[in-house]
């Protein structure tokens, strides 16, 4: 896989992260947990979203091909 889209992945997968962080704090978050004790499930994807990125991006760079 490429550095830069490695780079890309690993950059979207934080921006997302931390945006799930943000909503986790927010009122309809607060009030979903209130009722049902789980966040929204807009929450929940971004979670997801961001930590699915983020491993691809660090296992891209990590194992990424050699030029040889």
């Amino acid at each position: 896989m490429n550095k830069a889209l490695s780079i890309a992945f690993l950059v979207g997968g934080a921006i997302l992260l931390v945006f799930g962080f943000q909503a986790s704090g927010s009122f309809n978050s607060d009030v979903s947990r209130a009722f049902t004790g789980n966040p929204t499930d807009k929450t929940m994807w971004l979670f997801a979203g961001g930590a699915v990125l983020a491993v691809i991006g660090l296992i891209g760079l990590f194992t990424g091909r050699s030029k040889t």
